[in-house]
């Protein structure tokens, strides 16, 4: 009777976390349907007395901002993001669980260190850095910058995952003859595939959620992310809220059916 109490309780407070995340993108959602005149109206309401739909023709058809290159220039950032993060992450947090590396303890502390320092600490370091080298207004701007977040977070995330692993199975590996680099890559790294993805799904959201690097390392429409678009309804007279809500409705669809296909990896890693 006790643990379905517990069970109870832990479930009402999980419902309330959940509706407590849940209910900005429900509020998006619902404003984006709202006409204008009920927007401003004094009495709020959760649903829309009329369904309006003229925000969403707007954006596909005469939007002031291009959708599809919008969305290419995204999907680039996020996949490479997720790639070099990927490339970088993975072997590194494998050697950091695995081996014994001078100043093993100062990586990690490092790379914790990163996750807590704001990211308009480092803008203008990397701007100079970036300018220097001639990738301000090309993809790789905001790549690179994008990675500094996503590879510290990696690697915390995937060297307990490596440790779990228990040591047998690769001095199992060695006995059968395989080197290191084909222990890591034919034993390890399937085993290690929910975190992996994980890790990955993360990294792809770092890179297309990024709105501050883009605006800041990107001043073309025709490399800016889908993000950056969203300043076009924010004018010298006013806002259009309706136009800004279903913006960013389009753009949180494709997370939300990412999430969906992948919670199963999401989870278990």
């Amino acid at each position: 009777m006790k643990n379905k109490k517990n069970e109870c309780i832990l479930n009402i407070i999980a419902i309330c976390i959940a509706v407590l995340f849940l209910f900005p993108v429900y509020w998006i959602i619902i404003t984006s349907l709202k006409t204008e005149k009920e927007i401003f109206q004094i009495n709020l309401t959760f649903f829309p007395k009329e369904l309006v739909f003229t925000s969403y023709i707007e954006q596909f058809s005469k939007g002031e901002y291009n959708l599809l290159t919008g969305f290419k220039n995204s999907f680039i950032v996020a996949f490479l993001t997720m790639v070099l993060t990927g490339l970088l992450a993975v072997p590194a947090a494998y050697g950091l669980a695995r081996f014994n590396i001078i100043f093993k303890g100062a990586f990690i502390q490092s790379f914790l260190l990163t996750q807590l320092m704001p990211v308009t600490l480092l803008l203008t370091p990397m701007f100079i850095i970036f300018k220097k080298i001639d990738l301000i207004d090309t993809y790789f701007a905001p790549i690179f910058a994008s990675c500094t977040s996503a590879i510290p977070f990696a690697v915390i995330i995937l060297r307990p995952y490596f440790l779990s692993i228990p040591r047998e199975m690769e001095d199992v590996a060695k006995i059968d003859g395989c080197n290191m680099w084909t222990t890591f890559l034919r034993i390890i790294i399937p085993i290690s595939y929910p975190g992996i993805i994980m890790v990955g799904v993360f990294s792809f959201l770092f890179g297309w959620s990024d709105l501050i690097y883009s605006l800041t390392f990107l001043s073309s429409q025709t490399t800016r992310p889908i993000n950056a678009g969203i300043y076009n309804y924010i004018g010298k007279y006013g806002i259009q809220w309706n136009n800004i809500m279903a913006f960013g409705t389009v753009i949180i669809i494709p997370v939300i059916l990412l999430f969906i296909f992948l919670q199963k990896y999401i989870i278990s890693g």
